[in-house]
C-alpha cells in the first residue's frame, strides 16, 4: 500500500502510520513523487486535491494535516453509511478520513479552551462525540470497516490484516481495604462518626472486620482470582501507592507490610500498573517516587499507569508519564460518562500537538467504568450489565479491543454495590467462559 502526498508532514505521516497499522499490520508507505506512486504496482490512495491514475483510490485532503498550531475547527457533522462524520470533501471517501481520524486521535478539541469540570478535568460535555451523538461507538473503526470494503472493491487482491476481537478487564485498587490495616486514629474516627450517626450495623460490621470474624467489604482478590482461573482473561491491576494520605488518596500507606503482601501476590500473576496519585497530578516529582516505591515492593519494571479519578490534562500529565518512564497509559476515558473518549477501540500512539511530533507513549483506551456508571449515570447493576453488552457488541463488531474498569470495592460485599459483583460475573461468563 502506498499513499501519495505533495506534502508529507508529520501529522499526515502518524495518521498513516496508524491506520496502516489497523489495516494492513504495518505504517502505509508515504511519498510525494507522483511517478513513485503511478508506477506501484499495489493498493494505492492518492490524498491529494486532484486525482492522478485510473482506479486510484483518491481522498481529497482537508487542511488540518497540512496546518501548524491549534485554532478552532469549524466542524459540521453528517451521515456516511449510517455513521456520523466531518471534514467533508470530494473523492472516493465522502470526508477526509485522514484528518477526521487525527482530530479525533489527537484530542484536538482539548487542547483548545474549554470548560472544566469539578475535578479540573476536561468535561465531556465539551467533546464533539458527546454533543453529536456518537460517544458510544468506536467510530475512527467503524470509518475503517468502510475503508476496508472501499479497497477491496477497488483492489481485489487487497487482504486486510485479519485482528480478532480482545476483552482485557482492569481493576483499580485505589482503597484495598474498607476497615482492615487503616492507622488507628482513622478507624477510630469512623467509628465514632458511625456511632454519632445512628449507623449501628456499620460500627458492628467494623468491629467484626476488625476481630477477623468477617472479611472486609472491600476484600475480593480470591473472588477475582477465582474469576479469572477458567478464562484466557489476562487483566492488568493498577496500585494506588501514595507518599501520604488525602481527600482523594485513601489507600493505606505502601509502608505497611499488608499493601506490600497484596501487591506482591498480584505481581506474581497478573500484570502491574501504577495508579497516580491525586496529589501526583500537583506535583509531578511524585509520579517518579511512586513508580519507583511500586518498583521496590514488586521487583519489576513498572511501565504502565492509570490515573486516579481519570484526571489528566493535555499535554502536560502524557508529558510527565513519558519523562517518568511510562510507556503505556490505560487513562483514556471520562471519569463522568462512559463511553469512546477519543472515538477508537484500539491502543494508538500521542500525538503531542503542542510539539507537532508523535511520541513513543501507548494510550489504550477504554470505554467502561463501573464507577461511572454508578456514581455519575445512576444506573443499576442490571442496567450496568446491559450497558457493557451494549459495548461489547460495539466493539465486537469491529474486532477491536474492549478495556473495562472495576475497582476491588464493588466486588466484595459492601451493601452499598449489592448486586454488582453478580452482574460482572455474569458479563465475564458471557464474553469469556
Amino acid at each position: 500500500m502506498i499513499i501519495y502526498s505533495s506534502t508529507i508532514t508529520n501529522r499526515l505521516r502518524y495518521i498513516c502510520d496508524f491506520i496502516g497499522t489497523e489495516l494492513v499490520g504495518k505504517p502505509f508507505q508515504l511519498t510525494d513523487r507522483k511517478e513513485e506512486f503511478q508506477d506501484f504496482p499495489g493498493p494505492r490512495i492518492n490524498y491529494s486535491a486532484e486525482k492522478l491514475t485510473v482506479g486510484e483510490c483518491w481522498l481529497q485532503p482537508h487542511t488540518l494535516l497540512f496546518e501548524q498550531g491549534i485554532q478552532l475547527q469549524p466542524i459540521e457533522c453528517f451521515e456516511v453509511n449510517g455513521q456520523k462524520a466531518f471534514f467533508k470533501t470530494d473523492g472516493d471517501f465522502e470526508f477526509d478520513l485522514f484528518a477526521a481520524s487525527f482530530y479525533l486521535l489527537s484530542r484536538y478539541e482539548e487542547y483548545l479552551p474549554h470548560e472544566k469540570d469539578m475535578y479540573g478535568r476536561y468535561a465531556h460535555e465539551n467533546s464533539l462525540a458527546f454533543r453529536e451523538g456518537f460517544l458510544n461507538i468506536p467510530l475512527i473503526n467503524a470509518w475503517l470497516e468502510d475503508m476496508k470494503r472501499l479497497l477491496q472493491s477497488k483492489f481485489p487482491n487487497f487482504i486486510p490484516q485479519r485482528i480478532n476481537f480482545k476483552l482485557l478487564p482492569t481493576y483499580d485498587i485505589d482503597e484495598a481495604w474498607s476497615y482492615k490495616h487503616k492507622e488507628w486514629w482513622r478507624s477510630a474516627g469512623a467509628a465514632v462518626k458511625d456511632l454519632l450517626k445512628g449507623k449501628w450495623h456499620k460500627f458492628s460490621l467494623r468491629r467484626k472486620v476488625m476481630d477477623n470474624q468477617v472479611k472486609d467489604p472491600y476484600d475480593s482478590y480470591d473472588w477475582l482470582n477465582n474469576l479469572h482461573l477458567p478464562t484466557a482473561i489476562k487483566p492488568i491491576y493498577f496500585f494506588l501507592v501514595p507518599g501520604k494520605t488525602g481527600r482523594y488518596d485513601k489507600n493505606i500507606l505502601p509502608a505497611q507490610k499488608p499493601l506490600q503482601s497484596l501487591i506482591r501476590q498480584h505481581a506474581e500473576k497478573y500484570s502491574i500498573g501504577i495508579h497516580p496519585s491525586w496529589q501526583s497530578g500537583d506535583d509531578p516529582l511524585l509520579i517518579k517516587k511512586e513508580i519507583q516505591t511500586l518498583e521496590q515492593i514488586t521487583t519489576l519494571k513498572i511501565s504502565s499507569s492509570r490515573q486516579h479519578f481519570i484526571r489528566f490534562t493535555l499535554p502536560h500529565t502524557f508529558r510527565h508519564l513519558e519523562a517518568a518512564g511510562i510507556t503505556d497509559d490505560f487513562s483514556m476515558g471520562y471519569g463522568t460518562i462512559n463511553g469512546f473518549r477519543a472515538s477508537v477501540a484500539s491502543s494508538f500512539y500521542w500525538y503531542n500537538l503542542e510539539k507537532e511530533a508523535a511520541t513513543s507513549l501507548l494510550i489504550h483506551p477504554f470505554c467502561f467504568m463501573e464507577a461511572n456508571s454508578f456514581f455519575e449515570q445512576h444506573f443499576s447493576a442490571r442496567q450496568a450489565l446491559e450497558e457493557m453488552r451494549q459495548y461489547y457488541q460495539q466493539v465486537k463488531k469491529v474486532n477491536g479491543t474492549l478495556i473495562t474498569i472495576w475497582h476491588n470495592s464493588f466486588l466484595g460485599t459492601d451493601e452499598r454495590f449489592k448486586g454488582w459483583k453478580e452482574a460482572y460475573y455474569q458479563f465475564i461468563q458471557e464474553v469469556a467462559g
